[in-house]
């Protein structure tokens, strides 16, 4: 981050950030990344699920090297650890893993076993939202893989906006794609994805609250299914 950023006070980084966001709208994600690098520099990084390394292989074309912070949350399928090893492995990035303060046990042991079946907004909140607040506190801006077709909660995700929880500019360089763009972007650049993509899964979370979708349901219906809970708390 230039030192003129680093300057910026919280209410100067928001107006930045609203600014940004009408200003970018219709720019292309390496031209919104492009911003984001230039702007913030060392004190930006983008944020995976590793369901797929889209923005993570866009963002390394603009900064080699760029840091990508990834929760495990001690319940990921085998597959998404896998995918996270092969990001590590083959892309020109810097694979940063951050993990809950309690291990699963030591969270048994404290709360029950199976808390995310009884209050799963505290499981997320213990398990992703409290890591990655301890997690980006070296960062002023972070990049998600938000897009808005993929529910209605995220129809209006902003491609640079202002992350009030966590005080920091929230970019979202392919809000505007669709699910055919993605599918285009990942074919045409050998991008590695998850391997439950491919058996059903269309959005993939922590194994217990994570089910494949059925034929006409949107992306995020698999996640936290029977249940009024579309998000984990990182977007909303």
């Amino acid at each position: 981050m230039t030192t003129h950023q680093t300057e910026l006070t919280d209410d100067e980084l928001r107006e930045l950030a609203e600014r940004a966001g009408r200003e970018l709208e219709d720019a292309s994600a390496l031209e919104i990344l492009r911003w984001a690098v230039d702007t913030f520099g060392e004190g930006f990084c983008v944020t995976s699920s590793m369901e797929d390394a889209v923005v993570a292989h866009l963002a390394s074309r603009v900064r080699p090297g760029v840091d990508v912070v990834f929760l495990d949350t001690g319940y990921h399928f085998p597959e998404t650890i896998g995918t996270r090893d092969a990001v590590a492995a083959v892309m020109d990035v810097n694979v940063l893993t951050l993990t809950p303060r309690q291990t699963v046990a030591e969270q048994d042991a404290e709360y029950g076993p199976r808390l995310h079946d009884r209050d799963p907004d505290l499981c997320c909140a213990l398990r992703k939202v409290r890591p990655l607040q301890e997690g980006l506190e070296n960062h002023r801006a972070w990049a998600t893989g938000l897009r808005r077709d993929e529910s209605p909660t995220r129809a209006h995700t902003p491609v640079v906006g202002w992350d009030e929880k966590r005080r920091k500019v929230k970019v979202s360089p392919i809000a505007r794609w669709t699910q055919d763009d993605v599918d285009a972007y990942v074919a045409e650049h050998g991008v590695l994805t998850n391997p439950l993509l491919m058996d059903g899964y269309a959005s993939v979370g922590c194994a217990p609250c994570t089910r494949r979708v059925l034929e006409g349901e949107d992306a995020r219906a698999g996640r936290w299914a029977g249940r009024a809970k579309t998000e984990c708390g990182l977007h909303g």
